[in-house]
């Protein structure tokens, strides 16, 4: 563990695909954007979506993830490693914020996953997605970066196993705040054999686009991002199916 810590996110991530046999194909990649700082958007189902990624768009990036990972040991030490950005308490995300900004100012990338945590801890089909949530819509409007793009990416897993890893009533130990650990059952855990991964159109965060972000506006702006996002992600994901 001590050595995987000390390793680059984008290595690490390379090294544990190839360590578990992964196999993955990236569609379009020609739609990523060059020199911009990234929001990335995807579905979500495995621990190993965030190494995917950045292997898959070959670079860093720091990935926001539940507050029980950044607490349970093994776990934490996996996202420390990979550069992830835990969020705050439920309820309390401005630590999450100054930092996201932070890198975003510095032509980083940030990965958000909109689903939640909810995906990863019920077993769900490879190519079904819950409603996504509206903050990365929120944190790439209020960003105060001039290049800054949204890019949605979908995961479409086509063989895969799913192992049962611990009980779910473990993980209320480490986040009593989380409903999700508060029933019976065992957390699953996605390993991927075959995976395509598609880059979906992006969407530049352009001073116009910002200039509708006031007021009342502000809420129904997100709100047409993120659908927008998710039904990008869920016409690749059909793609990904066939």
């Amino acid at each position: 563990m001590e050595s995987l810590v000390s390793g680059n996110p984008l290595t690490i991530s390379q090294w544990l695909l190839t360590l578990l046999g992964i196999r993955m194909s990236v569609h379009f990649t020609e739609r990523v954007p060059e020199g911009a700082s990234l929001v990335l958007v995807s579905n979500h189902r495995s621990f190993l979506d965030a190494p995917l990624l950045m292997a898959g768009l070959n670079r860093p990036v720091h990935f926001a993830c539940h507050h029980y990972m950044s607490q349970v040991p093994g776990m934490r030490e996996f996202v420390n490693a990979l550069g992830c950005l835990p969020l705050d308490a439920p309820g309390k995300q401005q630590t999450f914020f100054r930092e996201a900004t932070h890198l975003l100012r510095d032509q980083q990338a940030i990965g958000i996953f909109p689903e939640g945590a909810a995906p990863m801890v019920q077993r769900t089909d490879p190519f079904e997605m819950s409603d996504f949530q509206r903050g990365f819509a929120h944190l790439a409007m209020k960003a105060p970066v001039e290049d800054l793009v949204i890019l949605p990416v979908a995961i479409a897993s086509t063989q895969e196993a799913v192992p049962s890893v611990m009980p779910l009533k473990v993980l209320s130990w480490f986040d009593p705040s989380e409903p999700l650990f508060d029933q019976s059952g065992w957390h699953p855990a996605v390993i991927y054999r075959h995976v395509d991964l598609l880059v979906g159109h992006p969407v530049r965060v352009t001073d116009r686009l910002r200039s509708h972000y006031h007021g009342r506006q502000a809420a129904k702006l997100a709100a047409e991002i993120t659908d927008s996002c998710q039904n990008e992600i869920a016409n690749l994901l059909r793609q990904g199916a066939y």
